[in-house]
């Protein structure tokens, strides 16, 4: 069966999968311009670091497709770079949008500065290197989910099957296509190594029992769901040989920027001698940050806490805190970070930069 596809690009036609109306409904939106993207991505209508910045990006390409070239080549860039500003303050959080919107930049100034290229080459170029995002996180993807799959297998050598443990989404509906975290159990599986996955619900806002199960029984890999506070009696109960998250943000040393409730997997999967892997592209990682302590957590509306839908699920007046991530230390990062360029320790990442 194919993979799930939550991002369709086409010719300047860019449709997303509304991922709110997940499981009950599998219905594509039209994404008309920058503005719908930021609206899309900030409502959690798409969500995960690199579909994020592929559908800014693609946003951004939709428009300049329609836009009859500026005069100069300056005024195009001003116009990119204001638009990109305004898709990085969707989610914070998250640094794949804010690094792509730096590379587009930066192409936006070398093509300015190249005088054989005139101004409706330049807007061509840079709608080129928009869209070829798609490709090329399918292609990375890919990777992280190979280099995965043998660092684990190499690590339980011994073992026919494996039992994994996952948290949030990290598939194809979080990326491009086949996913990081998720994309290496999608590797196990087909090299017939993975026994079973486990997925928490992860509260507030259900990613792991709404998006990761709806893709695992979409493709039929064997799964079970659990809810977060059992995640340690099942790391005891059935034996987890590894637990495999994404990131949102890494930085420079290694801390790991992720979905709410994260951190406490990675301090339970130290105390049962699980491994802990992270697994993000490269684009994930912001050298520019040395560690934890600086990356911004995104606070969420109490309401995802206090309601399920319309319905309310928590005694009116009773306060809230809704952060949307947490900060893994490195240290408990035992399995390595996987990206497409291979698995590394944590403090090994900065000479692959």
């Amino acid at each position: 069966m194919a993979t799930l596809q939550a991002i369709k690009y086409n010719d300047g036609q860019l449709e997303i999968l509304d991922q709110l109306l997940l499981p009950e409904s599998c219905t594509f939106i039209p994404i008309w311009n920058v503005e719908d993207a930021w609206a899309a991505i900030r409502e959690m209508k798409v969500r995960g670091a690199p579909a994020i910045a592929i559908v800014g990006c693609l946003s951004l390409a939709v428009e300049l497709r329609k836009l009859a070239a500026p005069e100069t080549k300056e005024e195009l860039c001003r116009l990119v770079q204001e638009k990109l500003d305004y898709l990085v303050t969707s989610r914070p959080t998250a640094v794949n949008m804010h690094l792509a919107a730096e590379a587009c930049v930066k192409l936006c100034t070398q093509l300015t500065d190249n005088t054989s290229v005139n101004v409706a080459e330049a807007k061509d170029d840079i709608v080129k290197h928009l869209e070829a995002m798609l490709a090329n996180d399918i292609a990375d993807n890919r990777a992280i989910g190979e280099h995965g799959a043998s660092d684990i297998m190499k690590k339980n050598a011994t073992k026919d099957k494996l039992r994994i443990m996952t948290h949030c989404n990290t598939g194809s509906l979080a990326t491009a296509g086949y996913g990081t975290a998720l994309g290496v159990i999608r590797s196990l599986h087909t090299a017939n190594k993975l026994d079973q996955v486990y997925c928490t619900e992860t509260r507030p806002y259900n990613q792991g029992s709404r998006l990761t199960a709806f893709e695992l029984v979409y493709e039929k890999i064997p799964a079970t769901l659990v809810c977060d506070s059992m995640a340690a009696a099942a790391m005891k109960q059935f034996k987890i040989d590894a637990v495999i998250v994404g990131a949102d943000r890494v930085a420079a040393n290694g801390d790991t920027a992720n979905k709410i409730g994260t951190y406490q997997l990675a301090v339970l999967a130290k105390s049962h001698d699980i491994l802990f892997y992270v697994a993000a592209p490269f684009s994930s990682i912001d050298f520019q940050i040395p560690n934890g302590h600086s990356i911004p957590i995104e606070e969420r509306p109490h309401s995802e806490m206090t309601h399920t839908g319309s319905i309310r699920t928590a005694a009116a007046g009773i306060n809230c805190w809704n952060p949307g991530f947490d900060v893994t230390p490195a240290e408990l990062i035992t399995g390595g970070i996987i990206t497409e360029k291979g698995v590394f320790k944590p403090d090994q990442l900065a000479p692959h930069q």
